[in-house]
């Protein structure tokens, strides 16, 4: 299956603040950025280092690999650095190479298009319905070990259900897999983790002291709020770090997104307050979409919710919303989707308040 074959729409993502607005700008629930928006100490950050950009940025990201060592307590030679989380995607398959990869979905559809990039024969492990878009580890194993696919991802939170592993769900397909002649490869997306208080529970660093074959991305995009300026990590064994960083551009993280992410690693009371306002508003919207007729919510875990529509199909429900100025996620171009689901962020509660009075006026 190649890319061509599919199609470039059904790679196209929310976010799409530029195009022309009814109501003159967007109210965007499209794209899972934190509400607060850029913490005042990050602003500053990069008003104060604008000049610095007639320089290139370190090669080696010295400062920011150091804070990030310290932050999530990894050691520097495990990292390596990426412009978003999305571009490790493709560095991590364009090392590898793997000539099957093996995808559940519905998932992040970077994860797809990355893989159809490398020249990898994508194949699906539908979720279902029935099991509440939930993934088994065990189960995905198994089929691992069926199709010889050579890498495996899997979002902890998955993209766009929500859905989480545990830390001993990783581990068990990780040993259930390393039987094998040749086990498959992990790569296991994060990027959504620090939304949660209790994120460790589920974080997969600790299985690479005895499992060589993972990998493990995060963004920093989302969390402090820097889509525009891009940022993420990966976490591997140091000889696959040490292929990637062979693999990539020298300077593919810019000289203000070092700066950005060094700052913004500092800032705890804007974690803190991040965290305390996605539960509250998580669960203020869940409540409350449950409310709405024709409109079924998947209880959130991070800051987004999944609604299943029972009324209008996705395509119709989000060309309404536009009418009223704001942008959801329609997943109907996700593999494994029917046309009725839909994305939103969290976001504060004025704006959550306008998202639940227009979707209100559209669902009845």
């Amino acid at each position: 299956m190649q890319e061509e074959e599919i199609g470039i729409e059904k790679f196209v993502h929310g976010g799409n603040v530029y195009a022309p607005s009814p109501s003159g700008v967007w109210l965007d629930f499209s794209a899972n950025i934190n509400p607060l928006g850029l913490a005042p100490a990050v602003r500053a950050a990069i008003a104060e280092n604008i000049d610095g950009v007639v320089n290139y940025p370190d090669p080696e990201a010295r400062e920011l690999k150091t804070a990030l060592s310290e932050h999530y307590q990894v050691p520097k030679e495990r990292l390596v650095l990426g412009n978003g989380a999305a571009e490790l995607f493709y560095l991590f398959l364009n090392t590898v190479r793997p000539k099957s990869v093996l995808l559940p979905v519905p998932s992040f559809s970077e994860y797809e298009r990355s893989a159809l990039a490398a020249g990898a024969e994508v194949e699906y492990f539908p979720l279902s319905a029935a099991s509440g878009l939930r993934l088994n580890m065990e189960i995905l194993s198994q089929a691992a070990m069926r199709s010889g696919a050579e890498v495996v991802i899997a979002g902890n939170p998955n993209n766009p259900t929500g859905q989480l592993l545990e830390t001993s769900d990783i581990e068990g397909f990780l040993r259930g897999t390393a039987a094998m002649a040749k086990p498959p490869w992990l790569l296991v997306d994060e990027s959504f983790l620090d939304f949660r208080r209790d994120g460790e529970l589920y974080r997969a660093r600790g299985l690479l002291e005895t499992y060589g074959r993972l990998f493990i991305v995060q963004s920093l995009t989302k969390f402090y709020a820097l889509p525009g300026l891009r940022l993420g990590f990966g976490i591997g064994s140091q000889e696959l770090v040490r292929r990637l960083e062979l693999g990539k551009d020298v300077w593919n993280v810019n000289y203000l997104a070092q700066k950005a992410g060094t700052i913004a690693l500092m800032q705890r009371e804007y974690a803190c307050e991040t965290v305390k306002l996605v539960e509250e508003e998580g669960r203020f919207l869940f409540e409350r979409f449950s409310a709405i007729r024709g409109i079924v919510p998947y209880p959130p875990t991070v800051n987004f919710l999944l609604l299943r529509l029972e009324v209008r199909s996705s395509m119709d429900f989000t060309a309404a919303m536009r009418q009223h100025g704001i942008l959801v996620r329609d997943c109907s171009n996700y593999s494994g989707f029917d046309e009725y689901h839909v994305r939103v962020a969290v976001k504060s509660r004025q704006d959550n308040e306008k998202l639940l009075a227009a979707a209100t006026e559209v669902c009845s």
